[in-house]
């Protein structure tokens, strides 16, 4: 908590003079005219005198009890440090290929040649750091998909899950088709009009038992969008050595630009780092975040202490004496 306080009622506050206003405009009690003559009349002043103070505390008590009770009713509140609030947003899944492919080491960050995985890490770090608003989940797939992490305004967490992934994790082939049925599941049932998925591969489906069509047909009829990326360095072309050397990992661009527009999204071809980053940009754009910020101040109830002092006061407000009622001896 900040510290910081403020009254939810504060109109409550305008009972406090009620009691002062009563004794002035109220008639006084009516006397008896009743007499009684005592013999020890001296006396019973000097007893008098001697309650005259404890009934001045009462009457102290008294104003302090009332006021705490006004202070009560007007429900003070502790407010705490400002927290964001997640924002209307979009779901947006990220499905990542772990299949073998992703080894290759046809990419370069600061000059040094790293694989596929770790290029994608880099770049889509970045991406899930901007995502400020929306739900992100992520799916990790090989021979088989797996969610994971589920939707969640949780960036780090994604993030954290996305750098801890390793190649091979999920299998060693690409089961595209089922990573995009599996977003479909975990997207259609979600509130709002705003689901997008974003599939990020270098090869071609050849596993799982779902086809990338189909699983795209499945995702258009619940209205998820899919941008396709297929990532990985030119093919190569001539001799390498003394020998041809042949593309290990044939990427299925037709298929991947198929998805893309069969969903309304849109397909990406990444041959290098900064291809990836410009597409990433791009999404950025096509799946804007929410810019207006929102927060919210905690509040904690406060009226219970106030009003626990009034009754502490009227408590001891009974146990102090006046002098009326007492022995006489």
């Amino acid at each position: 908590m900040s510290g910081q306080w403020h009254l939810a009622q504060a109109w409550a506050l305008v009972a406090l003079p009620l009691p002062l206003l009563a004794w002035w405009l109220l008639p006084p009690a009516p006397v008896s005219a009743a007499a009684l003559r005592l013999p020890f009349y001296r006396a019973l002043l000097g007893s008098d005198r001697a309650a005259s103070g404890g009934r001045r505390w009462v009457l102290l008590l008294a104003v302090l009890a009332w006021g705490l009770l006004v202070l009560a009713a007007a429900r003070p509140q502790g407010l705490g440090a400002p927290l964001p609030l997640p924002l209307a947003g979009r779901d947006l899944m990220l499905a990542v290929d772990l299949s073998g492919s992703m080894r290759e080491e046809d990419m370069a960050i600061g000059g040094r040649r790293v694989d596929r995985l770790t290029a994608v890490k880099a770049v889509a770090g970045d991406f899930i750091e901007r995502r400020i608003g929306d739900r992100l989940g992520l799916i990790l797939f090989g021979s088989e998909a797996h969610v994971q992490t589920p939707l969640t305004f949780d960036r780090q967490t994604v993030r954290t899950l996305l750098f801890e992934a390793e190649i091979g994790l999920a299998g060693p082939e690409t089961a595209i088709g089922d990573a995009i049925g599996l977003a479909v599941k975990r997207l259609r049932d979600q509130p709002g009009d705003e689901q997008v998925l974003i599939l990020l591969t270098d090869g071609d489906n050849n596993a799982g038992a779902l086809t990338p069509l189909r699983a795209a047909e499945l995702a258009a009829a619940a209205g998820i969008r899919i941008h396709s990326i297929g990532f990985g360095g030119e093919p190569p072309t001539g001799l390498e050595g003394f020998g041809l050397h042949l593309n290990r990992y044939p990427m299925d661009e037709a298929t991947l630009q198929a998805l893309a527009e069969r969903t309304g999204g849109r397909y990406f071809r990444a041959r290098d780092v900064r291809d990836l980053e410009r597409i990433y940009a791009v999404l950025d754009e096509i799946e804007p975040v929410q810019s207006a910020a929102q927060t919210l101040r905690p509040v904690r109830e406060l009226y219970a202490w106030p009003l626990a002092g009034a009754l502490l006061l009227a408590a001891l407000i009974a146990a102090v004496p006046t002098g009326r009622g007492g022995r006489l001896a």
